[in-house]
C-alpha cells in the first residue's frame, strides 16, 4: 500500500469511527430537547450536511477556476468531484429540513430566504452535473461549466446571510438565538457530528477525483488504441 492509500483508508476509517462516535453522543449522551422534542436530533445530521454541501461547494469554485485559468484535467475534476458533493449533501439538506420544518412550522416548505436560497444553490450544481453528463466533453463545454460553478459559489454567502438580511423564518441554532444546544451533552454531539460528516466529505471528494481521472486516462488509452489499429488497418 503506497502512501496515498494508506492516508485515504486512515480518513474512511476515522470517518466511521467517528459515525459510531456520532450515535452513541445523539442518542444516548444528548437529551431530547425539551420543545422539539425527538425532531430535534435531526439537526445533528442536516447542519453538518449543510457544511458539507458548503465544501463541495467551494471544491467546484476551486476547481472551477483553476480550469479556467490553466486547463489542467486534475483541476476540471475536482471541480466536477465537488458538484456532486454539493448536490448530495444538498439533497440531504433539503430532506432533513422539512422533516425540522413539519414539527417546528406545521408545514414542511415555507418561501423562506434561507430554504429558498439553498434550493436554488443545489439545482445550480445540477445543472452543473447535467451539462457535464449530457453536453459532451469539449472544451467548450467545460469552460462553460467552469463558469457555471464559479456562479454558484455566489450564492453561498447569500445563504448564510439570508436570516439576517431578510428576517426569514430558520432558527440560529448555533449562535443561541434559536434554542436546542443548551446541555453541554449537545454540543460535543454536534462537534463529533461535524468532524465524521467533513472526513466523510474528504474521502468522496478523494474518491470521486481519482475515479474521474482514472476514468479519462482510460478513455484515452482506448482512443489511442484504437487509433493504432486503425493506423494498421490502413496500412
Amino acid at each position: 500500500m503506497d502512501r496515498r492509500s494508506a492516508l485515504f483508508t486512515l480518513v474512511v476509517a476515522a470517518s466511521a469511527v467517528a459515525f459510531v462516535g456520532t450515535l452513541q453522543l445523539v442518542f444516548f449522551a444528548a437529551p431530547v430537547e425539551k420543545t422539539m422534542g425527538i425532531v430535534q436530533k435531526i439537526f445533528y445530521v442536516h447542519v453538518p450536511s449543510a457544511y458539507c454541501m458548503y465544501l463541495g461547494a467551494t471544491a467546484c469554485l476551486v476547481g472551477s477556476i483553476g480550469y479556467l485559468l490553466n486547463g489542467k484535467e486534475g483541476a476540471d475534476a475536482l471541480a466536477k468531484a465537488g458538484a456532486e458533493l454539493a448536490v448530495l449533501f444538498g439533497a440531504v439538506v433539503l430532506t432533513t429540513g422539512p422533516l425540522w420544518a413539519a414539527k417546528a412550522w406545521g408545514h414542511y416548505w415555507t418561501w423562506d430566504p434561507r430554504l429558498t436560497t439553498s434550493l436554488l444553490s443545489v439545482l445550480v450544481y445540477v445543472a452543473y452535473l447535467v451539462l457535464r453528463n449530457f453536453a459532451g466533453g469539449g472544451e467548450g463545454e467545460k469552460r462553460f461549466a467552469a463558469a457555471l460553478g464559479v456562479l454558484g459559489a455566489a450564492n453561498l454567502p447569500v445563504i448564510h446571510w439570508s436570516v439576517q438580511r431578510w428576517s426569514g423564518q430558520h432558527p440560529t441554532v448555533i449562535s443561541g438565538k434559536g434554542g436546542g444546544l443548551a446541555h453541554p451533552a449537545m454540543k460535543q454531539a454536534l462537534s463529533v457530528s461535524f468532524l465524521a460528516f467533513t472526513l466523510l466529505a474528504v474521502a468522496l471528494l478523494w474518491v470521486r477525483v481519482r475515479g474521474e481521472l482514472l476514468r479519462r486516462r482510460l478513455a484515452a488509452a482506448e482512443d489511442a488504441a484504437w487509433d493504432k489499429n486503425l493506423l494498421h488497418e490502413d496500412a
